[in-house]
């Protein structure tokens, strides 16, 4: 009955946006810039409950994950993966502990992803910073002039 009222359950989109950007360490702003919105448009799109295909597509591209994990993440299922990769004493040989790892391909992806978002994001507020100083001196000129 547990899993019925589980699988019931609707899908927040905008939530498992903001999960998945938590786990790849990705800030905010940094999608925004990628979607060509405001930081806080960005903030009202994780609140949305469910959000059109077409926006799903980019934000997938910016995060570099498949829309379908956008789509389909379960908090609860990711923490019992990585809970449940590591089992307890094997009782058959003595009660020696075995740790037998499994791995999930997705969660793989997205801690490989995690790396090439912040460098991503370490150029985009490269790029910030070098505008910034373009427009300092762009200033500088038009004071002194």
């Amino acid at each position: 009955m547990n899993e019925e009222i589980v699988s019931s359950r609707a899908t927040h989109q905008g939530r498992n946006i903001k999960r998945l950007r938590e786990m790849l360490g990705v800030k905010q702003e940094a999608i925004a810039v990628g979607l060509d919105i405001t930081q806080q448009a960005m903030s009202f799109l994780e609140k949305k409950e469910q959000i059109n295909d077409e926006i799903l597509e980019k934000v997938s591209k910016v995060l570099k994950v498949p829309v379908d994990v956008i789509k389909n993440f379960d908090e609860e299922k990711a923490v019992n993966i990585i809970t449940n990769t590591n089992t307890g004493q094997d009782t058959a040989n003595g009660g020696h502990i075995h740790y037998k790892c499994t791995f999930n391909p997705m969660i793989d992806k997205i801690v490989s992803l995690s790396v090439k978002n912040a460098e991503l994001y370490e150029r985009m507020l490269k790029e910030k910073e070098e505008r910034i100083r373009f427009l300092e001196e762009l200033l500088k000129e038009k004071s002194i002039s």
